[in-house]
This record gives C-alpha cells, structure tokens and sequence, in this order.
C-alpha cells in the first residue's frame, strides 16, 4: 500500500495540502508581515513616500534658452522629495539638527515643523552658450545636479 501511495503521488498530494493549509491558517492569525515592513520592503507605502532623489530633466528648449545655449541640449537635474518622518533612518542621510527638530515636533506639532527633505549632495554640468554674436564660452556650473537627498 505504500508503495502504491507513493508512486501515485495520492499521498503526496494530501500531504502538501495539508501543509498549505497549516501555511494558511498560521499566516492568517500572524499580526506581523515581515513583507510590510517599511526597512526591509522598498515597495512598501511607507517608503515611497520618504525623502528621496527623483527624475527631473531640464530641456532648455522647453525654457526657450536653445538660441543662445550650445551645448547640452538639457540635462538630467533630479530633485528630492518625499517626507522626513520619525525615525530618521541611515538612508536619510539626515543631519543631528533634523533628528532633534523630528523629536521636538513629535512632542510640540504645532510649533516646529517637520525637517525638510533637500539635497545634500550636488554636482556641476558645464554649458556652451553664447556671450554676443561673436564670443562663445564654455562654463562650469556648479550645484546643477542632484546627486543625493537628505533630511534638513
């Protein structure tokens, strides 16, 4: 009889099912999700809504500035936003200020607000344009290009 259980994989079956509904009814009664877990999910709401970079292309035809830039045509400036909630995690690269400024807020809304989410890091593009209709210059511009994101 075992040997027919197994080979017809009947026994095999039942078993599995059994334990999927063990799995079921465990995860049912189970409060906690490890999956919603803001630290460890960077799909969870919570950390969508954080301070972080985000996408942000200047197309200087768009600013109508393409008769007297050269060269780039735009560029990849990014931004940051999102929210500086309590508790300010490692990847928030927030300041003591910030953390000190989130706890008073926690204690007195009304009068502090949040610390801000703003960048900490930024880089420079350099830009060809035109001076007059004889000169032509080549500029480095510093503090163009988002690089990182913080709470201030």
């Amino acid at each position: 009889m075992v040997g027919y259980f197994k080979s017809s994989g009947v026994r095999e079956s039942k078993v599995r099912q059994k334990r999927d509904a063990r799995r079921k009814k465990k995860s049912e009664t189970t409060n906690w999700d490890y999956r919603s877990n803001p630290y460890t999910d960077p799909g969870a709401q919570y950390y969508s809504r954080t301070c972080k970079i985000q996408t942000l292309y200047v197309s200087f035809r768009d600013l109508q500035w393409q008769d007297w830039i050269i060269a780039p045509d735009g560029y990849d400036a990014y931004y940051c936003s999102g929210e500086c909630n309590f508790p300010l995690n490692a990847h928030m690269n927030a300041t003591n200020h910030a953390i000190v400024q989130t706890l008073v807020h926690l204690v007195s809304p009304g009068k502090v607000p949040k610390p801000c989410c703003a960048p900490t890091k930024l880089s420079a593009i350099s830009v060809l344009y035109f001076l007059d209709e004889s000169n032509v210059i080549l500029k480095k511009y510093k503090n163009m290009v988002v690089k990182s994101c913080g709470c201030h």
